[in-house]
């Protein structure tokens, strides 16, 4: 039985990871959940897994946790610090940690899982886009494993199953459905509010990683997310309106390998938890016969200038996937609080990456460092916009 550690329990990633626990029981101990301000569904949670650990980010939320629980079950142990989570990801009876937490501040956990050997299941691509070359040496060194379940990777991880180098591979295709401006007139981007940002037509997220679907900056982080996690440096972006293909590998004899299901999370997570065996998901069976067309097409540049970025930061390298991630993620919350337009979250990632001094990291404090500089910096320009 394999022991978890769920980071982001109460998120969309968390909760659909502990339905997959559900379909199977008998496989997985949830002993260790972590959220940041949920105290309500972290209740629920408590109630039906019963882990040994559970931390509370916010310190109101932790408060009002203990105000509503009750009493406490002898069996879980409310954490009080940083600290106290880190030793708990180090200990012995915790082997697999699923990264759920959203944006950069999952770095710090992702680093420490695997720092002390863990198999973390990976679906916070921002700590990998940031430091992934960092990660891959420590987890090297540690003889840990990283393994995607983002639904984009994880595809490509099942289409490259019972392939043994990477020197029959051609290139990476990732979809995207193109979120809901697809169709749009490119003209009228400049009147995007933030309630028809977050409104995807596919999938459902939370509000930031709906807003980078809608830029596919999404597509931009999961660009340099692959380049890490896969080694493989030709990776193309495919608009996919469907959402069934979830992404695709073409090998040197041009055949073309994809990954299709229906569009549920469920899936690449249960892929990552069983994997090399497959277990039930709980979603729901795709019928090809009920969905008749699958239609690709070429990214609009125009549109969707965020998948340039990716190119010039795996061009630069060293500190600049750090600073576009945190411009990126200051500019999205600015946008979703009206400080900003939809067009400006573009502009000001441009400025603050051609205003900043590209320079090489040795330890994972320095990327804390160029996050914290590039969001004031970021912040800077958004007052004077």
């Amino acid at each position: 039985m394999k022991s978890l550690a769920i980071l982001g329990s109460t998120g969309s990633i968390g909760t659909s990871t502990l339905e997959v626990v559900r379909h199977n029981k008998d496989k997985f101990r949830v002993e260790f959940l972590l959220a940041n301000s949920n105290y309500q569904l972290m209740i629920e949670q408590c109630e039906e897994f019963q882990p040994k650990y559970i931390y509370l980010r916010s310190e109101e939320a932790k408060k009002s946790f203990l105000s509503n629980i009750g009493q406490l079950s002898n069996k879980t142990t409310l954490l009080s610090s940083d600290d106290e989570v880190e030793q708990v990801l180090g200990s012995e009876f915790i082997d697999t940690v699923v990264a759920a937490i959203v944006g950069f501040a999952g770095l710090k956990s992702v680093y420490h899982s695997l720092k002390n050997g863990k198999h973390v299941l990976l679906a916070n691509k921002e700590s990998y886009v940031v430091a992934g070359e960092f990660l891959n040496k420590i987890s090297k060194e540690s003889n840990s494993t990283i393994f995607p379940i983002d639904s984009e990777h994880s595809a490509i991880h099942q289409c490259l199953q019972g392939i043994e180098s990477k020197d029959s591979i051609s290139r990476l295709i990732l979809t995207g459905s193109g979120g809901p401006f697809l169709k749009r007139n490119f003209n009228d981007f400049i009147s995007i509010t933030p309630q028809e940002a977050v409104a995807h037509p596919v999938w459902n997220m939370g509000e930031k990683i709906s807003v980078d679907s809608s830029t596919m900056m999404n597509k931009c982080l999961e660009i340099i997310e692959a380049r890490w996690l896969f080694d493989i440096e030709d990776i193309e972006v495919l608009i996919h309106p469907e959402g069934i293909v979830h992404s695709m590998v073409e090998f040197n004899d041009n055949s073309v390998i994809a990954q299709l299901s229906v569009p549920d999370m469920k899936i690449p997570i249960a892929h990552g938890l069983g994997f090399p065996k497959k277990i039930p998901s709980g979603a729901d069976r795709l019928s090809l016969d009920k969905i008749k067309t699958l239609s690709f097409e070429k990214p609009d540049l125009k549109k969707f200038p965020a998948l340039l970025l990716a190119k010039e930061c795996l061009r630069e390298g060293g500190t600049s996937f750090t600073i576009l991630n945190a411009a990126n993620e200051e500019c999205v919350d600015a946008f979703l609080k009206g400080k900003i337009t939809y067009l400006d979250i573009h502009k000001i990632i441009s400025k603050v990456l051609d205003k900043s001094v590209i320079t090489n990291v040795q330890e994972v404090e320095e990327f804390f460092e160029v996050d914290k500089q590039s969001r004031q910096e970021t912040n800077s320009i958004i007052a004077l916009d």
